[in-house]
């Protein structure tokens, strides 16, 4: 009977799919570099796909030169950014600490009073630790941004000789487990793949309706703005938080705390249609899914996996539902692709 119930292949599948999981549970702790090593990875080789394809209707051109060149503007415009904005970033925050120090306090003997009901060195010491930690946190994504970067060379110019090295597990005593996992990969992929154009789609969207906010408010450099602005799109929620900093201090150098409130106003304004319009929309177009159920299911998956979640959540559920045959094509005959596959 157990043998039997093991045989089953909805039990394999069971089986194979926790132990993928307890193998992604594992590398948690490097999860942001193996997320961020897959997305340069995967966008990376469709854009050098793309150009391939295109210039091969004029002209025979190798896909790895395609592939340096791609990584050479890459850290070309990292540098760029870096040289001429961190060090306007860093201007910019003396700039606005040496303002505030510089207010002028009324009524001091009150404040005297309040600040004497208050332990100062508690604060300070938080503050402090709260800096250190962000500090840590911002040289670790720094990191990890970069060696992400480098994984995802060495991984798109080797892409064909991976392949031929996965596939000699097919005929290893753990084919069984290849198999379902690399169904389980062209699942995912396929469903990624359409939530990627979505983000794309947003990123686009989110950075001509931030670049016309800017010009009105008088910002300069509206291009290189508008670079570092879709790019940081492509990361969901999180991407907007990050763009806030070097454009709120932008925003206080030109004209104080009122040009600070426009930009915030902008950015809330911009996050909102995002969240609530933007996002479930072209998420529940891609995937068929209905747009309550696209809601949901960013809503759920960014509780549980933060930031990364609004980009892995859909494909995720739409793997599990795959995997058990929920047909989510508009043609009702057809069936899931793993369920497909494996019965």
């Amino acid at each position: 009977m157990f043998k039997e119930f093991i045989a089953r292949d909805s039990t394999k599948k069971l089986i194979y799919f926790s132990v993928l999981v307890l193998l992604l549970y594992s590398l948690r702790s490097i999860f942001d570099l193996v997320l961020l090593t897959f997305l340069f990875s995967y966008f990376i080789d469709n854009v050098k796909e793309f150009i391939v394809v295109k210039l091969n209707k004029f002209i025979k051109i190798s896909p790895q030169l395609i592939t340096f060149i791609i990584y050479i503007l890459i850290t070309l415009l990292l540098v760029f950014v870096s040289v001429k904005y961190i060090p306007i970033a860093i201007n910019q925050s003396i700039t606005l600490v040496e303002h505030v120090s510089n207010i002028q306090i009324e009524n001091s003997k009150y404040i005297a009073q309040i600040l004497e009901q208050i332990d100062i060195e508690k604060y300070i010491q938080m503050s402090v630790n709260n800096i250190v930690t962000l500090a840590t946190h911002f040289g670790k994504g720094i990191f990890n941004l970069f060696l992400a970067l480098i994984l995802s060379l060495f991984f798109v110019l080797q892409k064909d000789q991976i392949k031929c090295f996965m596939k000699k597990f097919s005929k290893s005593k753990i084919s069984p487990f290849y198999e379902y996992l690399s169904y389980f990969g062209k699942s995912f992929l396929n469903s990624f793949g359409k939530v990627i154009q979505a983000q794309i789609i947003i990123a686009l969207v989110n950075t001509f309706i931030s670049l016309i906010g800017l010009y009105f408010i008088g910002f300069k450099s509206l291009i290189a703005l508008g670079f570092m602005i879709f790019i940081l799109s492509l990361i969901p929620v999180a991407g907007v938080i990050i763009s806030l900093v070097p454009l709120c201090l932008m925003a206080f150098e030109m004209g104080g705390i009122v040009k600070v409130i426009y930009v915030l106003v902008m950015i809330a304004i911009i996050h909102s249609f995002e969240s609530y319009v933007l996002n479930p929309k072209l998420m529940s177009n891609k995937t068929n899914l209905p747009v309550f159920f696209t809601f949901v299911i960013l809503i759920i998956s960014e509780h549980f996996m933060g930031a990364w979640g609004l980009l892995l959540g859909i494909p995720i559920v739409i793997f599990i539902l795959d995997m058990f045959g929920v047909d989510l094509s508009n043609n009702s005959k057809s069936v899931g692709y793993l369920h497909k596959k494996m019965n």
